[in-house]
């Protein structure tokens, strides 16, 4: 029977039966992403509503602010917009990902980190690169931005212990495999596998996943280098004993938290108040005007669903990417399928501080370098709520709102 590993950390199980939870399908959402920071500088930000201005509200956000150094921030943006925790990543994300990893871990952060109270708690898991033989319960879950994915660290008590958790949703449970713990030095933590149940919200009583650990021998166990601990204590970099990078967060930035719900399949009403919320919070609210980045942008929720006509989907920019120009220039693109493309092209003009008149005219269905005309036309106003490198929202065609990534 073939075997499984929990987030690359040395533990072989024997699979179960995939939980595939069901989520009704209310908005348009194609990205799977893990839980989201504030970074850029250059990022633009104009709010959908002026924050509150109450000493409680602005206490509430001091207690939520983050804290990250320049070179964190680097990393953290590279994780922007990478799905399935490294699974779907391009090489040019690897890439970025791996040179920010090397430039924390060339840096001094926490001393002796296994000695130090920050590496205690839980860390939800952000990114870790893929073995040559990924797994059934990797693929299934760890590579799931469905699922939420935590690693439990406590080596300061009468029991040490290291366990890896996978959330599947409030509604349905987790699955928690516990390791038995030791500091070897430093920066190693040796562990061994000995427990593993699910437990599942509509059950009184733990489910055991039945696994003969005193069997696997070995292969139950394994070690952990932390290679980087931030000095606030809000990110880890480790390395495993099968070669795998984990980078894990125990508070995320705004963005983060942000794609986080969109990911997790909420409903329109959630999404629009995390919406509502991640406009709020931010920080850096733009003094001046403000300009649509040039790029491709990948639209990756709208507040409307979907309507039976894919080609009016398309047209309203409720599908696929959006290209913005420097001349005025924006482009819809939506991948059909057998190589077939959709594309409109119009044009925007400011109309506002921080709106667009936006008209698209010219439709074709694109087969290679040939094409046939699709006589369409779709004018509206795009409204600019936020903007920064790496992840755009807008009120645009019928009010709704869109939240696009910046791709390439």
């Amino acid at each position: 029977m073939a075997t499984i590993e929990i987030a690359n950390l040395g533990f072989r199980l024997t699979p179960l039966p995939t939980i595939s939870p069901f989520y009704p399908r209310t908005h348009r959402s194609i990205l799977r992403f893990p839980d989201s920071f504030e970074s850029s500088r250059s990022r633009r930000i104009v709010l959908l509503r002026p924050p509150s201005c109450s000493v409680v509200d602005e206490q509430r956000q001091q207690e939520e602010e983050v804290s990250f150094t320049e070179q964190e921030n680097s990393l953290i943006d590279a994780l922007i917009g990478i799905q399935g925790r490294g699974r779907s990543a391009s090489p040019q994300q690897l890439q970025d990902v791996e040179r920010a990893v090397q430039i924390l871990e060339g840096l001094e952060g926490v001393p002796d980190p296994t000695s130090s109270s920050l590496i205690e708690g839980r860390w939800q898991l952000m990114f870790t690169t893929r073995p040559g033989t990924a797994s059934p319960i990797q693929r299934t879950f760890v590579g799931v931005d469905f699922f939420s994915v935590f690693q439990e660290v406590y080596l300061r008590t009468d029991d040490p212990r290291v366990s890896n958790i996978v959330r599947f949703s409030d509604a349905i449970g987790e699955l928690k495999v516990e390791a038995a713990a030791s500091i070897k030095d430093g920066k190693r933590i040796l562990f061994r596998f000995d427990r593993a149940a699910f437990s599942f919200s509509f059950l009184p009583f733990k489910v055991p996943y039945p696994v003969p650990f005193k069997l696997l021998g070995d292969e139950a166990k394994g070690w952990l280098d932390t290679t980087y601990l931030s000095r606030f204590g809000n990110l880890r970099i480790s390395r495993g004993n099968k070669g795998t990078t984990f980078v894990l967060q125990k508070k995320t930035e705004t963005r983060q938290r942000l794609l986080s719900a969109i990911s997790t399949g909420t409903g329109v009403t959630e999404n629009l108040q995390a919406i509502d919320e991640f406009l709020s919070s931010s920080k850096n609210v733009a003094k001046g005007e403000t300009e649509l980045l040039e790029g491709e942008w990948q639209m990756i929720w709208s507040s409307q669903m979907e309507t039976d006509s894919w080609l009016e989907n398309a047209a309203n920019g409720l599908m696929g990417k959006q290209i913005v120009k420097a001349n005025g220039q924006l482009k819809f693109l939506v991948e059909i399928l057998l190589g077939l493309r959709f594309s409109m092209i119009g044009s925007f003009v400011k109309s506002g501080t921080n709106t667009y008149d936006v008209t698209m005219n010219d439709g074709a269905i694109l087969a290679g370098q040939f094409g046939i005309p699709v006589e369409m036309e779709s004018k509206f106003n795009l409204e600019l709520l936020y903007s920064d490198d790496k992840i755009r929202i807008t009120r645009g065609y019928n009010k709704i709102i869109f939240v696009h990534l910046r791709v390439g």
